[in-house]
């Protein structure tokens, strides 16, 4: 039978009170040490709100990708993609992000709250182009809070250990994916020929 919890003090009795280390981690400043981990992360999730509901879109290009501006802002270029702006669409409705950052072989996270807004400066945009192909638009993130995540998690789910890489080919192609999902529509052999072709042409 399901026992859902309903209020806060149920969930409190629960779990209990954090450690001191669990709070004292939490900043509203990037440190020199927080610095240092955006500044090394390929990789991050971006979480975002809108009227239609919740979204968390992956983003990554080389280490350093994303520029620290200062201890309390974060310059993120936006990357060609498959042009639905998700993400974007709902910083305009709601401007409240969550980051989360992985580094690849490190079992720590970090995590940083903010809030978001779409830049389109076009010296913004420029001083960011990859082989002259600048973003059309830079995410100007407020830091909020920013703490890191402990190992648990990734560390559990051997993200980083090559022994537990799961080989493609045991896993649905994206060609099946896209033609299960469309019902036929779209998708199939001739669809994943084509994006396979077109993906290293159009990172930038």
């Amino acid at each position: 039978m399901s026992q859902p919890i309903a209020d806060l003090a149920a969930l409190e009795a629960l779990y209990g009170q954090p450690g001191a280390a669990s709070v004292a981690k939490e900043v509203t400043r990037l440190t020199s040490g927080y610095r240092a981990l955006i500044e090394a992360s390929p990789f991050f999730v971006l979480a975002t709100s809108g009227p239609d509901g919740l979204d968390a879109s992956p983003r990554g290009d080389a280490q350093g990708f994303l520029r620290v501006a200062d201890e309390r802002t974060l310059l993120i270029p936006d990357r060609r993609g498959n042009n639905r702006v998700d993400s974007l669409r709902n910083i305009l409705h709601d401007p409240r992000v969550g980051l989360l950052f992985l580094i690849p072989g490190v079992n720590e996270t970090l995590r940083v709250n903010g809030r978001a807004v779409i830049d389109v400066d076009p010296a913004l945009c420029d001083s960011f182009a990859v082989d002259g192909k600048a973003p059309k638009s830079v995410l100007v993130v407020t830091i909020d809070q920013v703490f890191f995540q402990c190992a648990r998690a990734v560390l559990r789910a051997r993200l980083w250990d090559p022994t537990a890489q799961v080989a493609p080919d045991r896993l649905p192609s994206i060609g099946a994916l896209l033609a299960e999902a469309s019902a036929g529509r779209e998708g199939g052999e001739a669809y994943e020929r084509s994006l396979n072709e077109r993906i290293p042409k159009t990172l930038y």
